[in-house]
């Protein structure tokens, strides 16, 4: 028996938690431990979730008990793979350790969208769930009319950092991604096996050793990716930066900020680059380029100006 009052393998169900209790401090009985506005949230979510299922739709024989609306906390047990003990025990709302393997089957059993698995995930274990099977290959619609409704640069990239759309005054100031094939639109690759021009050496490498300080996170929540994996392989073949600053223990939650370099048209421009995640959409970043000089906000109102002619009739 553990000292914090739990017992081996509560999952599979061979034993389940002992009942945590605090000794009242006037009379000294034993009180059980109060439960938090999140534990009612998951036990009154995890309800739902059973009684909206009907039996029969799994095949099933109904409950012969008339106050029993779908599953069965029997049912969900034994579809999940755990114990009866232990389904109640998190059902109710006990403080209990569960491992992803376990809240994935219940993820299944309970057939969930993905947002409500984010949700399940976020009230039991406190945090996001890894990344399931392959990136985004494209960007939602309503992301894409967001980034085209901007008058600054932005682009939208999934967690292996494939651009999967940018706006025009990206392409007339960044980079235009429209002219590289589909299978290269990756911005890690572009950076790391081509040519900077409008960046000095040392400009380059800061700038790179941010964003691999970066990539270590995004890495760390897909890493069963296998496109991801080949990704890094190749990239630390043909790149001896990318090998050199892969090596590096850096790492950061903020690997954009300002942006200097020469463009061959506009000038010695500046940007401030910031990303931020889309609710509903939590494996895609938005960059957005915010002009921080007066160069670059000559630049930005020039192409938006020549955007604007273009698009007028006649």
């Amino acid at each position: 028996m553990s000292s914090g009052g739990e017992m081996a393998d509560v999952e599979s169900g061979s034993r389940v938690p002992r009942r945590v209790t605090r000794a009242n401090g006037a009379g000294g009985t034993a009180r059980k431990r109060l439960r938090s506005p999140i534990d009612h949230q998951r036990a009154e979510f995890l309800r739902r979730c059973r009684e909206r299922i009907q039996p029969a739709e799994l095949g099933l024989p109904e409950s012969k008990r008339k106050r029993t609306h779908g599953l069965r906390r029997e049912d969900v047990a034994a579809l999940s793979g755990v114990s009866v003990s232990w389904y109640t025990w998190l059902e109710q709302g006990r403080e209990m350790r569960v491992s992803d393997e376990v809240l994935e089957r219940l993820c299944r059993t309970f057939r969930l969208t993905e947002d409500e698995r984010i949700y399940l995930f976020s009230l039991v274990q406190h945090r996001m769930p890894r990344v399931q099977g392959d990136a985004l290959p494209e960007a939602p619609a309503e992301i894409v009319r967001m980034i085209n409704s901007l008058n600054t640069p932005a682009i939208a990239m999934n967690l292996r950092w494939d651009v999967l759309a940018w706006n025009h005054v990206n392409s007339a100031i960044f980079r235009d991604y429209g002219e590289f094939p589909p299978g290269e639109r990756n911005l890690l690759h572009i950076l790391f096996t081509r040519p900077v021009r409008h960046m000095t050496p040392a400009q380059h490498e800061n700038m790179a050793r941010r964003l691999v300080a970066r990539l270590r996170f995004d890495y760390s929540k897909c890493a069963d990716d296998p496109k991801f994996e080949a990704l890094i392989r190749h990239l630390n073949t043909v790149s001896p930066l990318f090998n050199r600053l892969w090596r590096l223990p850096d790492f950061t939650l903020r690997s954009y900020g300002l942006h200097r370099f020469t463009h061959p048209k506009y000038g010695e421009l500046a940007f401030e680059h910031t990303s931020c995640v889309p609710d509903g959409h939590p494996n895609i970043r938005v960059v957005i380029c915010t002009p921080d000089n007066a160069a670059a906000k000559r630049a930005v109102a020039q192409v938006n100006a020549e955007l604007a002619k273009a698009q007028k009739p006649g």
